[in-house]
């Protein structure tokens, strides 16, 4: 069984308690930026072990009836169209994917602000199927100096501009689709216009990483900055924390150099700031429900090295720098890890070298380490899915689990039919092919009762892979890797 560093149950609990406290703090009105994923934190559940993808989502269920939520988008990124890395959706499908995800559970979104707002068609166009589906839309402005310009950005001219957003929960989540949508503005406006209303709120942020309370070069918050080399961010000893307390508190590079001009904005509208430090700001109680510090560090050195060939795939790519790489391997270094340690990497370039042929392998719970190769009928990811469920269900490796009667009539629709290039079977293709057979064979029934099995295990390909193996392989829960290759020696792969 796989060792858990974490108490998630006793994250949920400590982490209501802390934001139901904040909350009366500031007489019953605050604020919440929330930094990273909401659901889905995915990275979180690698660095700690037992930490649930859907923690946040679990926790503000908790608070329910206290709780609205507003998404924050970047008109910018509705007019280009800007997609999702992780997803390949643009941000406007992702704020109808997050409305559609928050309502299903009971969660109640009251609005969405279009910040940095001019006037487009797609921002129109989008604001009105916005409206016409019943979610109210604000548009906020973009301020000339922001963050420098404090006189211009805490008068009428700069936040006053903005419309105000009508909420009733004494706790608003301010979130947005991706990084540079403008949470922190909006939070301020709203204090703004709160406060020439008579009603003190007050603001706070949520964000996982970094960890405050860990150290700086703490495995878990160095894996944070593998995850956002393309950022930029750097992780630092919080300065104003240390001059104020006496205290070493881990933040990022970021929140400590905008804080003295939130703290200024904070004493232009209320005549005091509430916080003297960027840690004071925040929420974060994630530092106090690791329960195994060696489980952790262990995961997040993982991570590091996983993030090291993320980014090599995209420098290859075209979309990190050299430096993000250069960045990786001197987090890498710093910990005395390399990529060797990542035990599915040799086995595949070994059996790759000697086919001369894209090949995969995948690492068992066990730690046994499966392959697989393109073959004529094959790609490796499906290859290589068949011979790590039968190795599972204890099947003979003679033994073919899909009949060539089923394959050659799915060969024969994606050519002749769909026009594509390639015969060989994906991933997916394969488990539906034994889906199909499972009613009439035993074998492929017991093959299909192993996937569970494959969630949390590690693989690597020699070659990057088609998006749709790809895709796959992330929803069986597989942590894969690949080598900067393209696949088959073509750029383009179906």
């Amino acid at each position: 069984m796989k060792k858990t560093a974490f108490d998630n149950d006793h994250y949920l609990k400590i982490q209501r308690e802390e934001i139901n406290k904040r909350i009366k703090t500031f007489g019953d009105k605050l604020y919440l930026e929330f930094g990273g994923k909401l659901f889905d934190d995915y990275h979180a559940s690698r660095v700690l072990p037992g930490f649930k993808p859907d923690s946040k989502l679990k926790m503000l269920l908790g608070l329910k009836d206290k709780v609205e939520i507003v998404i924050v988008v970047n008109s910018a990124d509705i007019n280009s169209n800007k997609l999702r890395n992780d997803m390949g959706i643009t941000y406007q499908s992702e704020v109808e994917r997050l409305i559609d995800a928050y309502n299903e559970v009971g969660l109640y979104v009251s609005s969405v602000v279009l910040s940095f707002y001019h006037e487009t068609p797609l921002t129109d166009a989008f604001k009105v199927k916005l409206e016409k589906n019943n979610i109210r839309v604000y548009r906020h402005y973009e301020i000339k100096g922001y963050p420098q310009n404090i006189p211009l950005i805490v008068s009428e001219e700069g936040l006053g501009k903005n419309e105000y957003i009508e909420t009733t929960k004494p706790l608003v989540v301010i979130t947005a689709p991706g990084p540079g949508s403008g949470k922190m503005a909006t939070c301020l406006s709203q204090l703004y216009h709160d406060n020439k209303r008579g009603i003190r709120a007050g603001y706070a942020k949520y964000e996982t990483f970094p960890i405050w309370n860990l150290s700086l070069k703490h495995p878990v918050n160095l894996a944070y900055e593998a995850a956002t080399v393309d950022l930029n961010d750097v992780n630092m000893i919080d300065p104003f924390h240390l001059e104020k307390y006496g205290v070493l508190a881990t933040n990022y590079n970021r929140d400590v150099e905008v804080f003295p001009l939130l703290k200024a904005i904070f004493e232009k509208i209320y005549g005091t700031s509430p916080y003297f430090s960027p840690t004071d700001m925040g929420v974060n109680m994630v530092g106090f429900a690791i329960k195994d510090e060696k489980v952790a560090i262990k995961a997040s050195q993982d991570e590091i090295i996983r993030r090291y060939f993320q980014a090599r795939k995209n420098n290859f790519l075209g979309k990190f720098s050299d430096e993000s790489v250069t960045k990786e391997e001197m987090l890498m270094n710093h910990l005395n890890i390399s990529p060797s340690n990542r035990k599915c990497v040799a086995k595949c370039l070994e059996k790759s070298k000697r086919e001369n042929t894209p090949c995969m392998s995948i690492e068992l719970g066990n730690g046994k380490i499966i392959t697989g190769k393109r073959t004529t009928l094959f790609g490796a990811p499906a290859s290589l899915l068949l011979n790590t469920l039968k190795t599972l269900a204890k099947i003979d490796d003679s033994i073919p689990l899909i009949s060539p009667g089923v394959i050659e009539p799915i060969q024969k629709l994606k050519v002749d039919s769909l026009n594509n290039r390639n015969p060989r079977l994906h991933a997916e293709e394969v488990l539906i092919a034994l889906a199909i057979q499972a009613h009439t064979n035993p074998l492929s029934d017991i093959a299909l009762k192993q996937l569970s099995k494959l969630k949390g295990c590690q693989a690597h390909s020699s070659a990057i892979l088609p998006e749709a193996d790809f895709n796959t392989f992330k929803k069986l829960g597989i942590e894969v890797t690949e080598e900067p290759v393209t696949y088959a020696k073509r750029l383009y792969t179906k």
